[in-house]
């Protein structure tokens, strides 16, 4: 039955696509998963209920829009592809399913919906400006599919290769945690890589909103240079965090008199913990910027 069921998706999947005469592109994160037993673990993992509103980024022909349509009580489906979206918008009506609002814009351009859950394979060129922008909504779970690589890095621990601006953004946020392996053998076009199906469960907010900016502004400058030491990536990457001229940077810099402080200026950015950094940003924003 499994293989029946496998082979039955790929062969909707394909018969769709040549019927509307589409040629996916791989440029655009256009790899659609044929197979249909990861199919309906991704949107098990959801727990989706008639209560739930479930938002879903790059929802091409409607491989995961249409089973989530029918246990939610809505699905928000983006697709930027306007031709894409003309053929998910008729399989919608075969489908008599009317709880969906398709929207035909980019995903990174435009403010979303009220929602509650996310459920999405995410088109991989946008997997971390996505993933940022999640962070700025209020949301129960999360199940996103990205390349293996990319997931690997969202829970990188600290001093590792693995440990990045995602993971110490993360880490505040969400618990992340790796669900289940997808072969590129299950999506056409066959990506070069295999995919993983994460999940993201928000925490209890350790930060203010303040406080989580100031940390998130300081992420981004010290994580463009995750291999020097703090005083330096600040120093290079000062645009970030400050407006102030290199030479005066440099100053406040050498001014700083407490020792627990100039301390932490004197190691690698890789190898302070995400606690670390918020303690760094905290004590140099006013420094910065006054």
């Amino acid at each position: 039955m499994n293989g029946e069921g496998n082979e039955s998706l790929s062969k909707t999947t394909k018969s769709i696509l040549a019927k509307y005469g589409i040629r996916l592109n791989k440029n655009l994160g256009q790899n659609y998963l044929i197979d249909k037993n990861k199919r309906d673990q991704i949107i098990n993992f959801g727990d989706i209920s008639k209560e739930d509103i479930v938002l879903e980024i790059g929802a091409g022909i409607g491989t995961l829009t249409i089973e989530l349509a029918k246990r939610a009580k809505k699905v928000i489906a983006i697709e930027q592809d306007s031709n894409i979206c003309e053929i998910l918008n008729q399989r919608l009506k075969e489908e008599k399913l009317d709880n969906v609002e398709l929207i035909n814009k980019d995903a990174l351009k435009i403010e979303f919906p009220k929602f509650n859950k996310i459920v999405s394979n995410l088109p991989y060129q946008i997997s971390s400006p996505i993933t940022f922008k999640f962070l700025d909504y209020d949301f129960d779970l999360a199940i996103l599919m990205y390349q293996k690589e990319f997931g690997e890095r969202m829970n990188g621990e600290v001093g590792s290769k693995n440990y990045s601006r995602l993971s110490a953004m993360l880490y505040f946020k969400c618990d992340v945690k790796t669900l289940t392996d997808v072969s590129c053998e299950s999506f056409i076009p066959k990506p070069k890589v295999d995919s993983v199906v994460i999940s993201l469960t928000p925490k209890e907010s350790m930060l203010d909103s303040d406080d989580f900016n100031i940390y998130s502004k300081f992420c981004k400058a010290l994580f463009q240079h995750r291999n020097k030491k703090i005083r330096n990536a600040l120093i290079d990457s000062r645009h970030v965090v400050s407006n102030l001229d290199k030479k005066e940077i440099k100053k406040r810099l050498n001014d700083i008199k407490d020792d627990k402080l100039n301390d932490y200026l004197t190691k690698r950015v890789i190898v302070l913990t995400p606690e670390e950094i918020l303690f760094i940003s905290k004590e140099l924003n006013p420094l910065f910027n006054d």
